[in-house]
């Protein structure tokens, strides 16, 4: 197989396409773009998830690969599709989006009536809006704890930190000890304090295991000003400058990640991705370090549910191929090469049984006990508000961590701001 680098243009945008041309060629061949995050190898990996499809039909996929930032993503998406653009036949999108972008995403029902029941029901369920399949899985997400095994024995400490005050004391004493050692640029702890929707995750966290809500609950009732969820949001903004760089409030997932794979930090939130690609060949961590679940605040570990899936555009000229594609990249094939070549999870349950994964990544059955403290982001609740809601929620917490404003002004000023949005 060939593969040849060139530009896709877009009504909106210009990005760089890579285009994959198959074996063979057929007389109805079509080419079928499919816009995607860049996080991690995902770019890098496309072509080797999406050759067997290739092979197979004649056709050729091609990649649009998007900002990092997922809330730079949904803003793309939906101009896009407000204007009926059909230069984007497939749609990678967050679990979160379904109710927001449904009207203009083909059903997958009918498409997926033999295999539905293969995938985790909650997460079918997440991607169904009023009886419509919006959108397929194609790997699920929840974040862990990163740490360094060789730091924890050197500094005499024999299990990673239960809490965020005993991260927040081991960070320390680790930081302090390399540094005295002549690592003038570690840190004790990396995660994503940008102001975009990595954020929310992770300021969910925070406050959902120090028991202070899940920003707005189930039966819409907005519960983000409360004492617990100001003493969470104070216990972050001290990790800034002291265990965290000051810079860490522009990180997102590939900057935290690019500081922990070249050894210079103790401990890191991320996502499951992060797993295989530490353990590469270029990366000074590899073999060092361990995932277990997100400290606890008092309340229990939270970890924000994620994952990713694909949507049909019902603006394309080619509804059925682009149909078919969306279906092979949520097939057990697509899913297990994720798993095998990127550590993402898969929604197809007997996948965690799948012997091969089990030998090669054994940190994805592992990856269970991490489910179990997975909280939803209010998506279902504020509907087609969410974005909104999640805008002002990781705003608020972002002028927590610059400093900028205190956590209690910061949630009783949020309060008022989601009573607007959501009356």
């Amino acid at each position: 197989m060939t593969k040849s680098i060139r530009a896709a243009s877009l009504r909106s945008t210009t990005a760089f396409a890579i285009t994959l041309a198959g074996l063979g060629t057929v007389a109805a061949a079509e080419e079928i773009t499919v816009v995607s995050g860049a996080v991690g190898n995902a770019i890098e990996e496309f072509d080797r998830i999406v050759a067997p499809w290739e092979e197979r039909t004649g056709h050729t996929a091609v990649l649009v690969p998007m900002p990092a930032s997922t809330t730079d993503q949904f803003g793309q998406y939906r101009l896009w599709l407000a204007a009926g653009n059909g230069d984007i036949d497939l749609y990678q999108t967050d679990v979160i989006w379904a109710p927001q972008l449904a009207e203009h995403f083909v059903d997958l029902s009918e498409a997926a009536a033999d295999v539905i029941d293969d995938h985790f029901p909650s997460i079918i369920e997440s991607q169904t809006v009023e009886g419509k399949l919006v959108a397929m899985p194609i790997y699920t997400d929840a974040p862990a704890l990163y740490y360094r095994t060789d730091m924890l024995e050197k500094y005499g400490f024999d299990a990673p930190p239960e809490t965020w005050e005993e991260l927040t004391s081991m960070a320390q004493t680790i930081q302090e000890g390399e540094r005295n050692d002549g690592n003038g640029e570690f840190w004790g702890f990396v995660f994503q304090g940008n102001s975009y929707e990595g954020l929310t995750c992770n300021a969910l966290e925070w406050v959902k295991s120090y028991g202070g809500g899940q920003i707005v609950e189930a039966d819409g009732t907005i519960s983000i000003n409360n004492e617990q969820a100001v003493a969470a949001l104070e216990q972050a903004a001290s990790w800034v400058g002291t265990i965290a760089p000051d810079g860490v409030v522009s990180y997102q997932e590939e900057e935290a990640r690019g500081v922990w794979q070249t050894g210079n930090a103790a401990f890191m939130r991320n996502w499951p991705y992060a797993y295989s690609l530490g353990n590469g060949e270029d990366s000074a961590v590899a073999g060092l370090f361990d995932v277990t679940t997100l400290p606890t605040g008092g309340e229990g570990s939270a970890a924000t549910l994620g994952g990713w899936n694909i949507a049909v555009s019902q603006y394309g000229d080619n509804i059925d191929i682009a149909t078919d594609l969306a279906m092979y990249l949520a097939s057990e094939e697509a899913q297990k090469m994720r798993a095998l070549n990127s550590t993402n999870l898969p929604t197809i349950q007997s996948l965690y049984s799948d012997p091969e994964i089990a030998e090669q990544q054994p940190i994805i059955p592992r990856w269970e006990e991490v489910f179990l403290s997975a909280v939803p982001r209010p998506s279902a609740p504020t509907q087609e508000d969410y974005n909104e809601v999640s805008t002002a929620f990781f705003s608020a917490v972002h002028s927590v961590l610059t400093g900028e404003e205190d956590a209690a002004t910061a949630l009783e000023d949020l309060e008022l701001d989601l009573e607007d949005i959501l009356e």
